[in-house]
């Protein structure tokens, strides 16, 4: 369903229809389970026979589905559309193996990008240009999302500039008084450093691809 007709949906809900879908969503994020019936009547102060009603219409708009005869058997569908989502967030709908198959379950919560890569300090993003970072599953044209600090441990890749003003992207490890930064492509031969001279920009936190 397209982002517009998904407001449209939203926006037909009564507010107490859109709180019981939050509810929901909140309480099978917390417990891992769905509600009961009585669970919803008792958290808005309502009659079982109300939750009903409102579960039924939620069921025809195609945001909730419920199996028969079974009491935790809520789940939202993907056609859910929260006004509280953030724009990073995007749909999780489940788990892939990337080993042997599994079920593939479609589980319509939300993987919010900006939790995923909040960081204490300043975050910012960098596109990489080269292949000096491969055997760690960074490609040319992936985009590194840099957490902006300069206290490394050994073994994190950073960015780092170097006297010429260029900044590369290595492995950062450190060899007496000096720093040895080391690619990830057999290719390439690592950079040594004086441990004085080397400014870090900051240390990758996540990576992002587009395909």
């Amino acid at each position: 369903m397209r982002t517009s007709q998904r407001a449209h949906e939203r926006r037909t809900l009564t507010p107490r229809q859109l709180a019981i879908l939050q509810f929901i969503r909140d309480y099978r994020r917390s417990h891992a389970y769905s509600p009961t019936m009585q669970e919803i009547a008792d958290e808005f102060g309502v009659t079982k026979v109300t939750v009903f009603e409102h579960v039924g219409v939620l069921i025809k708009k195609g945001l909730l589905r419920r199996l028969p005869y079974k009491a935790r058997s809520l789940e939202l569908t993907s056609n859910v559309s929260f006004p509280d989502t953030p724009p990073t967030a995007l749909p999780l709908l489940g788990r892939i193996a990337a080993g042997r198959p599994i079920e593939a379950l479609e589980d319509p919560e939300s993987l919010d990008l900006e939790q995923v890569f909040a960081a204490k300090g300043d975050t910012y993003v960098l596109k990489v240009t080269g292949d000096s970072m491969v055997d760690d599953h960074i490609r040319d044209g992936d985009y590194v999302v840099i957490e902006k600090r300069n206290r490394v441990r050994d073994g994190e890749t950073v960015v780092a500039l170097l006297d010429d003003g260029e900044a590369t992207l290595k492995r950062f490890y450190r060899e007496g008084r000096r720093i040895r930064l080391q690619p990830a492509n057999p290719d390439f031969a690592p950079i040594y450093v004086d441990a004085g001279r080397l400014d870090v920009q900051g240390v990758i936190v996540g990576v992002v691809r587009r395909y």
